[in-house]
């Protein structure tokens, strides 16, 4: 019988340790400052430089997770990599995506990358990962079918998991801060707020909520400003759990959540006052035209609409490659920058009353979803798994570091139905204020 060989197994570890330490310092080294530090699965650990903290920590959870996380270049796959527990990370994930900027501007870019990806080939392997949890749709984008299946597979995880880290009203979009130390739900309370004076809602306006997510704005609207209010949605866990509500509220009388296409909803008898929040990103650029058009028709003459949606930065290119959002988060998403919003809202007849960016606020409120998500980790765990977990805790992270960096915008829209040229709307804003 042979021996193990112990020593050569711990020489060919040693190597490995070398070979990946020496990559690290060519690969990372240019970044300054070195306020992160890489954990190997061993303990060895790199960074941070002289003088600095480590904000954040990259653990290496085997010899294969580097070229994993590196090749090819992409969010998708450093994503990918973090999401199958290859890398962990510990402390603050928007660091990472500080660390990932810097590193592009020190490299020129993704393609600045690819030197390095190269390199990466010569670092070791890992066996082949089992995916069974990126998006698979099928039909054409955006039929009716198609889009049924991407809005349940990313809301339809499971009401008890958002409930984990949402505000007790489960507004899952932007909050509305009026000082840094609100927390989220006054800032979602006063969110829902503004909107209806936003939109004026009187006592018997019909309202027509388009994405509705979890019943919160239709129940506010009634129980608040008594409009008749009815919310539309895709999503079967949000449809069952906002009547539910409703009934316990007592607000069946005036209020009410279908599950029904947005093209779909009848036109016979148009409502007062229409919203949509947060779904305007499912939408896609193609049948922006249909969105408005239908909005147009379900509006009566002199309502107002106010469309909120995350937008896209103008001045930057959009990848044709897919990134992590669109196969784990938000599959057949499309972002348009505002100009583009407008321009389609303005050709399906609508006045353009009002535009207002909340671009820091939705920084604001994702900080406050990842906080919340961190604290109940393991709760989160138990109502999905780990794999879920990480998918929204890295999703919300590295989204909030994008609306911080102004990489995308959020935006409230007010448009006007004239009639004659007349829409009745006050001369000033002062009374969203008083």
């Amino acid at each position: 019988m042979h021996e193990p060989d112990v020593d050569g197994q711990h020489e060919r570890a040693g190597g490995q340790t070398t070979d990946i330490l020496a990559f690290i310092e060519h690969f990372l080294g240019p970044v300054q400052p070195r306020d992160f530090a890489v954990r190997l699965w061993d303990g060895t650990t790199w960074g941070p430089g002289k003088g600095s903290q480590a904000r954040v920590t990259v653990v290496l959870k085997h010899p294969g997770a580097l070229r994993r996380a590196l090749v090819p270049p992409s969010d998708l796959t450093a994503g990918e990599a973090y999401v199958f527990d290859d890398i962990d990370i510990e402390g603050d994930l928007e660091a990472i995506a500080d660390v990932g900027e810097r590193l592009a501007g020190s490299t020129g870019g993704m393609d600045g990358l690819l030197p390095a990806a190269a390199r990466a080939l010569r670092l070791p392997t890992a066996g082949r990962r089992k995916n069974d949890r990126a998006v698979a749709l099928s039909g054409r984008p955006h039929s009716r079918e198609r889009d049924s299946a991407a809005i349940r597979y990313h809301y339809d995880v499971s009401n008890d998991f958002f409930r984990l880290w949402l505000d007790r009203h489960m507004i899952y979009s932007c909050a509305y801060f009026g000082s840094l130390d609100d927390d989220l739900d006054v800032a979602q309370e006063q969110k829902l707020d503004y909107i209806c004076r936003k939109l004026r809602l009187e006592p018997g306006d019909r309202l027509l909520d388009v994405g509705c997510g979890w019943g919160g704005l239709v129940m506010w609207a009634a129980s608040r400003y008594g409009a008749d209010a009815t919310g539309i949605t895709l999503s079967r866990n949000q449809a069952s759990f906002a009547q539910e509500q409703i009934e316990l509220t007592g607000l069946g009388d005036r209020c009410r959540v279908e599950l029904v296409d947005y093209r779909d909803v009848d036109e016979s008898r148009p409502f007062d006052k229409l919203v949509s929040v947060g779904m305007f990103e499912h939408v896609g650029k193609a049948l922006l035209p249909t969105y408005f058009q239908k909005a147009w028709r379900l509006l009566a003459p002199k309502g107002v609409f106010l469309n909120h949606g995350i937008s896209a930065n103008a001045l930057t290119k959009p990848s044709r490659r897919k990134g992590f959002s669109d196969v784990y988060v938000f599959p057949d998403g499309e972002l348009v920058p505002i100009s583009t919003t407008l321009q389609m809202a303005e050709r399906a007849g609508f006045e353009i009353r009002d535009v207002e960016s909340l671009r820091e606020h939705y920084a604001m409120t994702l900080r406050q979803w990842v906080d919340r998500l961190e604290a109940h980790a393991e709760a989160a765990r138990a109502a999905t798994d780990d794999v879920t977990y990480r998918i929204w805790r890295l999703f919300m992270s590295f989204s909030a570091y994008n609306f911080d960096r102004n990489g995308i915008g959020v935006y409230q829209t007010l448009l006007a139905k004239p009639q004659n040229g007349s829409t009745d709307l006050p001369l000033t804003r002062s009374d969203w204020y008083a």
